[in-house]
């Protein structure tokens, strides 16, 4: 069969390529990394959808008066949006378990040398502070390590990797805002729907730029020639 990366013919009783070294099998690679996008979409779409109902919510908050609010009922309008949130977590969740083992196997193939340890694929989401930046810094790494990326190039791909980074921790900082938020004056609703609306802005553009980053680390890592030719860079 033919290499995924350099194109060279590899025996069927070899499990690596005799030309670039890279492994036989790329399929799978690819098949997760498309697993990883289609998720990523859905939860981008989820909370899009999440952040156009809670703003069609506040059309009614901003034709009240404080004669008119009633705290209990807009309590009990605005509880099924936390649980939304919470939803919205646990598929994050999920997609995060897919996306690690993609972005492990992503760290494994593209060309050194790297900055950290493959542990810290890992470890860098779980550490307190360190998990703050290094996951960011990983996927950087991946990024522009998988092609031959001028000076320009690498900015670029480091502005979308900081920005996916900065909307995603704020999302997560804006939902915990917003389920413990006050509902007890008009004001306070208002703003509590304002920064609900504001989480799941951030998490949509959060699961979007993570989608761009995957396809585009994905396509590079499959596409025959290009890790070969970053080797050589």
């Amino acid at each position: 069969m033919p290499c995924a990366l350099c194109g060279d013919i590899i025996p069927t009783e070899v499990v690596r390529c005799p030309a670039c070294g890279a492994w036989a099998r790329r399929r799978d690679f690819r098949a997760v990394g498309v697993a990883v996008f289609m998720l990523l979409g859905f939860n981008a779409f989820v909370a899009l959808g999440s952040g156009l109902s809670l703003l069609r919510f506040s059309e009614p908050l901003r034709a009240a008066t404080h004669g008119t609010y009633d705290a209990a009922a807009t309590e009990r309008a605005l509880a099924p949006y936390t649980e939304l949130f919470t939803i919205s977590a646990i598929m994050a969740g999920v997609t995060g378990i897919l996306y690690l083992t993609w972005l492990w196997r992503a760290f494994g193939q593209s060309p050194g040398p790297h900055q950290y340890h493959r542990a810290w694929v890992l470890l860098g989401w779980v550490t307190p502070v360190v998990n703050l930046w290094l996951p960011a810094r990983t996927v950087y790494e991946v990024w522009v390590n998988s092609g031959r990326y001028r000076t320009a190039q690498r900015q670029a791909v480091g502005a979308v990797v900081a920005a996916w980074w900065a909307c995603l921790l704020l999302g997560v900082l804006l939902a915990y805002a917003f389920a413990h938020g006050s509902v007890d004056t008009l004001s306070d609703a208002r703003f509590d729907v304002h920064v609900g609306v504001a989480a799941a802005a951030c998490q949509s553009l959060a699961a979007s730029l993570c989608m761009a980053a995957v396809f585009q680390i994905t396509r590079l890592q499959t596409a025959p020639g290009e890790l070969a030719q970053a080797r050589e860079s």
